[in-house]
């Protein structure tokens, strides 16, 4: 199965490959899609930035790709990755760490 671009960004789920922790959501273009498959390591649309952008480029925390799932619409990607340091550019293991109160 190929992903559905036809309505623009995929919403993008990334999590640890042995913990299943969630590590962060971002969106991928068809080219960031492609550059993931081809290098083996994620790629993503930078939508304020508006460019892909490599994980890990700048701070070294590279996600190394062990598993790629769609959902049934084609249009969310599930992505279970080797991260090689913390995923948020806080410098939390996971950008999910603020509690709602």
């Amino acid at each position: 199965m190929k992903p559905d671009f036809s309505k623009g960004l995929l919403t993008t789920v990334v999590v640890d490959a042995k913990t299943k922790d969630v590590l962060m959501v971002a969106w991928m273009n068809e080219e960031s899609y492609k550059r993931t498959l081809e290098s083996g390591q994620t790629w993503f649309w930078s939508r304020s930035r508006k460019e892909l952008w490599h994980k890990g480029e700048t701070s070294g925390n590279f996600q190394d790709v062990v598993d790629l799932t769609l959902d049934c619409d084609l249009d969310t990607l599930l992505i279970k990755v080797n991260p090689h340091g913390p995923a948020c550019h806080t410098g939390h293991r996971s950008c999910f760490f603020q509690n709602v109160e």
